[in-house]
C-alpha cells in the first residue's frame, strides 16, 4: 500500500500562521520561556475566565505531577480516579507517594461516576482525579459536591477537554484544578505541551516555582530588559516550562480551536450516521446531562462474540487495510506494574474491564475528509463479514 493511500488515526492541522509565528521566536534570540509563554497563558485564561490563574508546562503530564505535589501527599494517602485513562494519570498518583484507588466508570460514556467514587472513599482518601474522557465531561456537579462534603482536593484531568463545556460552563473555567494537553493528537497542540488552570494564587505560584527548578524567578524575568540575574532556590523543583516556540503555535491554535472543534463535530455526527447501520460496531454514547462535546476521540466498541477474531488482531487488520486507530484506553489496573504492586485483579471493575477489551478509536481530526470516512467504515463492513461467526 501507498502511504498517501494510509489514512492515519490523527494529523494535526498546522497553518502558516503558526510558522510564521515560530519564525519568528526563532529569529528573536528568544526561544525558550518568554514573552510568547506568558501570551499564552493570558490567552488561554481569557478563553476560559479571568480569575483563573494560568500555569503553562511542557506536558499535561508535568501539570497532573505539579498539582498533586502541592498536596503534600503522605505514604498511605489515598488518591481516587478512573482506569481508563492514560497511565501518567495514575502513575503520578505513585510517583507523588499516594496509592490509587479505582473507581468503575459509566457502561456507555466511560464517564466516572460519582456514586462509585463515593463508595470508594476512606478516612485516608485525600484526592480525586476525574478524566473528561474523549471530549465529554464527567457528571462534575456531583462529584464537586462530593469531595467539598468530604473535604478532599479535585483535580481534573482536562486532557481531552480543550473545548468542552459542562452544564453551559466551559472546563476549566471554575475549575480548583484543571490540567489540558496540548500535544499532537489533542484538539489544539503546541508540538508538545499542557496548560494548568488553578482557582488559586498561591497555589498556582508554588507549581510556577516547582515548573522551573523551585527558584523564585523564571529566566524570562531574570535575563529579558530591566530583569536581574539574581535568583533564589526557594523548594527544589523540575524543568516543566514550555518554550516559546511551542507557544507560538499554541497562539495561532487557540485562535482556530472553535472551528477546529466545530470540524470535529460534524465528523462525529458523520460517524453516527455511517455507523448507524454497522452491526458489531457500537459507538459510545454522549453524556445525557447537558454538555458540549469537544470531541478528541471517536470511540467505538468491537462486538467481538460475534466474531473469530479478538479486538487486537481486529485493529491490526484494520491498519493492514489502511486505517490508522488508536487505543484509548487499555485498563490501568491491568497493567503489569499496577498487578503486581497493588493486587488489582480482573473482576473489580466490570463495566471498565468490559470496555476495555473492546474499545478503539476511529480516525477523527479537522483535515480528514467525509470520502476519508466512507473508506473507514467500508473497511469495517469487510472486516466485520471477513471474520463474523
Amino acid at each position: 500500500m501507498k502511504e498517501k493511500d494510509f489514512i492515519p488515526f490523527c494529523r494535526p492541522t498546522i497553518g502558516d500562521d503558526e510558522i510564521k509565528e515560530v519564525v519568528d521566536s526563532l529569529k528573536s534570540g528568544w526561544i525558550t520561556t518568554g514573552p510568547k509563554v506568558a501570551r499564552l497563558e493570558q490567552e488561554f485564561r481569557r478563553w476560559l475566565g479571568e480569575h483563573q490563574e494560568a500555569v503553562a508546562v511542557n506536558s499535561a503530564t508535568a501539570g497532573l505531577h505539579l498539582a498533586l505535589l502541592t498536596l503534600e501527599l503522605n505514604p498511605g494517602d489515598e488518591v481516587i480516579t478512573t482506569s481508563i485513562t492514560w497511565p501518567s494519570t495514575v502513575n503520578n498518583i505513585v510517583i507523588c507517594g499516594a496509592r490509587p484507588v479505582f473507581a468503575d466508570v459509566d457502561m456507555d460514556t466511560l464517564q466516572i461516576m460519582a456514586q462509585e467514587i463515593e463508595k470508594r472513599i476512606t478516612r485516608r482518601t485525600r484526592a480525586v482525579i476525574p478524566v473528561h474522557f474523549a471530549g465529554a465531561p464527567v457528571d462534575l456537579d456531583p462529584i464537586r459536591s462530593l469531595c467539598q462534603e468530604r473535604g478532599l482536593d479535585l483535580i481534573e484531568d482536562a486532557a481531552h477537554a480543550v473545548g468542552t463545556s459542562y452544564q453551559g460552563r466551559p472546563i476549566g473555567s471554575d475549575s480548583e484544578v484543571a490540567v489540558f494537553s496540548f500535544h499532537p493528537i489533542k484538539n489544539m497542540t503546541t508540538g508538545e505541551g499542557g496548560m494548568i488552570l488553578c482557582s488559586r494564587r498561591q497555589r498556582a505560584d508554588r507549581m510556577r516555582r516547582l515548573r522551573f527548578h523551585g527558584i523564585s524567578r523564571d529566566a524570562w524575568k531574570r535575563y529579558s530588559r530591566g530583569g536581574s540575574p539574581q535568583y533564589e532556590v526557594v523548594e527544589p523543583g523540575f524543568k516543566y516550562n514550555m518554550l516559546d516556540i511551542e507557544a507560538a503555535i499554541g497562539l495561532h491554535q487557540l485562535e482556530r480551536l472553535t472551528n477546529f472543534n466545530e470540524r470535529r463535530r460534524h465528523l462525529a455526527k458523520n460517524y453516527f450516521a455511517l455507523l448507524s447501520q454497522v452491526p458489531g460496531i457500537m459507538p459510545l454514547k454522549p453524556p445525557s446531562y447537558p454538555h458540549k462535546h469537544a470531541w478528541h476521540l471517536f470511540v467505538v466498541r468491537l462486538d467481538i462474540d460475534r466474531l473469530r477474531i479478538g479486538r487486537d488482531e481486529f485493529i491490526a487488520k484494520l491498519q493492514e487495510d489502511g486505517i490508522g486507530v488508536g487505543l484509548h484506553f487499555p485498563a490501568v489496573h491491568l497493567q503489569k506494574f499496577y498487578r503486581e504492586r497493588y493486587g488489582f485483579k480482573r473482576g473489580m471493575l466490570p463495566n471498565a474491564e468490559w470496555n476495555s477489551d473492546r474499545i478503539f478509536s476511529l480516525p477523527l481530526y479537522p483535515l480528514l475528509t467525509e470520502k476519508e470516512q466512507e473508506r473507514v467504515v467500508s473497511s469495517l463492513k469487510k472486516l466485520l463479514k471477513r471474520y463474523e461467526r
